[in-house]
């Protein structure tokens, strides 16, 4: 890392890209336990799986941010793991090759620049409301968080009104520190669940079968680029970020191609934890806010270096403090997505029905809200400026 790195990094972007982590595992990592169980993993090869999902998050994000000096993370497709988690009777090395085949698929995407293509013919109004709809989901968590830990939570939202008050630079850090004191004063933090245990790679060979690649490689890819991809690039985009597009989806492909058998499933854009590197809350400076998303790489490479240990420790926080630190960090960016979305009254309409059914968390086909939200934006633009033929 150059000199001018460590120049522009600050404590918030270090305490934004610890918290983006934490979100992102903490709210997840579960789901990917379930996807590896689910194979017949081994608990040998469920720690691959780790190593190779914090390795591969790493790379990307690490050298996607200083290639571009922009925010960009990069995730483990939740979604994917989701569909994994749900197979039956798939073998390990069958699935390996259909994570293969995947990555393949999105190294096709990014290198016709095919996907990129489809998310420019995306009004901007439609991405923030798109955006918006995703994060405001975590703030609604937040705000319900108060019914199972009233003193936590409150304690945390006037730590949060306090900080943006007095010292707006580092309102999240403040807002962490405070709720692990109370949690730890309470008794909520679980430290038994941290045990020093490292990871390592496992080896599985890749086979490939019709079946697997027509049942779980091509739905991974569909769902990795409509419920994971879009909404990534959508998070860039209301944000003001114009990073490569193409570039980068291949280069998650490449890390999906290289570490899927060591149980890399599939890489993709982040929008959930990006956002919140992507605030002010990570840098007053929108030019240095990458910092915060190199460091969140740095700590994806600990974590899959370290494997249970580090897993375990992020799962020691409670999961009420998690969701009020994500819903708070991400105030300002829901905030600005929906101004966005609804400052052009052409786009109003179309831009609000993205934002209903991205928030109403539909899942139809086995494709999250994210994409269907984009529909519906789509269709209602489609019948609000079609004019018949002799019209024109």
């Amino acid at each position: 890392m150059s000199r001018s790195f460590f120049s522009d990094l600050s404590l918030p972007a270090v305490v934004a890209g610890f918290v983006a982590v934490l979100v992102g595992f903490t709210s997840s990592v579960v789901i990917v336990f379930a996807a590896a169980q689910a194979l017949g993993a081994t608990p040998a090869q469920t720690s691959s799986w780790m190593w190779a999902l914090g390795l591969g998050m790493a790379l990307t994000s690490i050298g996607l941010s200083l290639a571009t000096r922009q925010p960009v993370l990069t995730a483990w497709s939740t979604p994917g793991a989701a569909l994994i988690a749900g197979t039956s009777g798939v073998p390990m090395a069958e699935a390996v090759g259909a994570f293969v085949a995947c990555g393949a698929l999105i190294v096709v995407a990014g290198v016709t620049r095919a996907f990129e293509r489809v998310m420019d013919r995306i009004p901007q109004a439609i991405a923030a409301a798109l955006l918006a709809g995703v994060l405001a989901r975590f703030g609604l968590d937040a705000a319900g968080a108060v019914t199972t830990a009233p003193g936590l939570v409150i304690a945390m939202a006037l730590a949060f009104l306090a900080g943006r008050r007095w010292w707006p630079r580092y309102a999240v850090p403040g807002v962490l520190v405070v709720g692990v004191w109370i949690a730890a004063a309470q008794g909520r933090m679980q430290w038994g669940r941290v045990v020093l245990e490292a990871a390592w790679p496992v080896w599985t060979t890749p086979v490939f079968s019709v079946g697997a690649l027509v049942g779980l490689a091509l739905p991974l890819f569909v769902v990795t680029m409509a419920s994971q991809n879009l909404p990534g690039v959508a998070a860039q985009r209301a944000a003001g970020y114009t990073a490569p597009v193409s570039p980068a989806i291949t280069a998650t492909g490449a890390a999906t191609l290289l570490l899927a058998p060591f149980g890399g499933f599939a890489f993709n854009l982040a929008a959930i934890t990006a956002a919140i590197c992507m605030g002010r809350e990570a840098h007053e400076d929108p030019a240095k806010r990458y910092t915060a998303a190199v460091m969140a790489g740095l700590f994806y490479l600990v974590i899959g270096l370290a494997g249970g240990a580090v897993v375990g420790a992020l799962q020691a926080f409670p999961r009420q403090l998690v969701l009020a630190v994500a819903g708070l960090a991400l105030l300002g960016t829901i905030a600005g997505g929906l101004a966005s979305a609804l400052r052009d009254d052409q786009h109003r309409d179309a831009a609000i029905l993205t934002f209903l059914v991205t928030l109403s968390g539909v899942s139809m086909a086995g494709i999250g809200s994210a994409f269907w939200g984009v529909v519906a934006g789509a269709v209602a633009l489609l019948v609000q400026q079609w004019r018949p033929q002799g019209a024109r």
